[in-house]
């Protein structure tokens, strides 16, 4: 069972960044697959980004040149920099860890992002 914890949610004005991380408590490199999922109140669970072992990244739409999610092998560590945050991203941000594909089985406890206008 690998644990995973988010840090660095908050309140954010419309225009400003965000970097989340996400630390685990086992060598990301056992991973196959990492990401971070979102959702906001009424709404499904989306995956917003997410990246392979070898550092393929994929994206959803909304995000796309904005959001760049990345990984730091020795601090067991996965990164959302967001940018140009828009209130339609206010949602708790949860990140999530496969060890073969991309059933992302582990789960953090969310963080809290919110974009005020």
């Amino acid at each position: 069972q690998v644990q995973l914890v988010e840090s660095g949610g908050g309140l954010v004005q419309s225009g400003g960044s965000l970097t989340l991380s996400c630390t685990a408590s086992d060598s990301i490199l056992r991973l196959n697959a990492m990401g971070w999922y979102r959702q906001a109140p009424g709404k499904q669970r989306e995956l917003v980004a997410a990246i392979s072992s070898g550092d393929r990244t994929n994206y959803v739409e909304s995000v796309e040149g904005r959001f760049t999610i990345s990984r730091e092998n020795a601090k067991n560590t996965v990164y959302l920099q967001m940018n140009s945050l828009k209130p339609e991203d206010t949602a708790v941000y949860y990140c999530a860890a496969d060890p073969y594909g991309w059933g992302f089985r582990y789960w953090g406890q969310g963080t809290q992002v919110t974009v005020s206008s």
